[in-house]
């Protein structure tokens, strides 16, 4: 496992646990607004972290912590990612894996063998944008195999999408309410734009850092489309 950083405590990042985060090194994508440039450009990588020293500080753990959580870069460029989660839950830690589901086939494994007990995939963009917002031609076939394998494995789960109002509308944003189906959790989180992969700090932004999603009339809209389809919809803001 390619570890980039691990953060020893979180009250947010699993639902109802406190957890440890594991930050895995690499993404095939290329989002401009991505908050962790450290994990997807190998230039900017720092020293990987022993996975040693990662389960190690979790066997120490064990009744004090009641998760972790493997985020990234992209958790399942990893080709030893299943053996790594598989040593996790033997600890007895819930497991939460962050992806951007463009590869089904771990996804896949991973369900099949039970290691994961709550998924949140990122929905970047409706399927048509994506090659533009990531920079990475990924079959939009691979990306909706990802979501029904999630919806399918008994779980609890997620899928998010982050506002990058410099390219997405709210056209956009009701074209990925299309891609939502009854039962689902979404999450639509406000972009943070400082310590970005790309600039986006240059004037074409300006007042993209003014936003606040729950304060927008659209948002309502949001919220009531999601009550008369039921799908559970939440605003995460900074």
């Amino acid at each position: 496992m390619k570890i980039g950083g691990f953060q020893k405590f979180s009250l947010l990042d699993y639902p109802g646990q406190l957890a440890a985060i594991v930050f895995t090194q690499g993404c095939n994508f290329r989002c401009p607004y991505c908050h962790n440039p450290e994990l997807v450009e190998p230039g900017r990588y720092t020293e990987s972290i022993p996975e040693e020293a990662v389960l190690a500080f979790l066997k120490g753990r064990i009744g004090k912590l009641g998760a972790v959580v493997i985020t990234g870069g992209e958790p399942t460029l990893q080709t030893d990612l299943p053996q790594f989660v598989s040593q996790i839950k033997e600890l007895g830690f819930l497991v939460k894996l962050d992806s951007n589901g463009s590869h089904p086939e771990v996804i896949e494994r991973l369900a099949d063998e039970n290691l994961v007990d709550y998924w949140a995939m990122d929905i970047k963009a409706p399927w048509h944008l994506y090659p533009i917002l990531t920079q990475c031609d990924v079959p939009e076939s691979a990306l909706q195999k990802s979501m029904e394998l999630i919806r399918k494995s008994g779980k609890e789960y997620e899928f998010r999408t982050t506002f990058f109002d410099s390219l997405l509308t709210w056209e956009d944003i009701e074209g990925i309410q299309e891609m939502l189906k009854p039962g689902d959790r979404f999450y639509l989180q406000q972009c943070r734009y400082e310590k970005t992969l790309a600039d986006v700090s240059s004037p074409k932004y300006a007042g993209s850092e003014q936003l606040h999603l729950d304060e927008l009339p659209q948002c309502q809209h949001l919220l009531s489309w999601a009550d008369k389809h039921d799908v559970k919809i939440g605003l995460r803001t900074l």
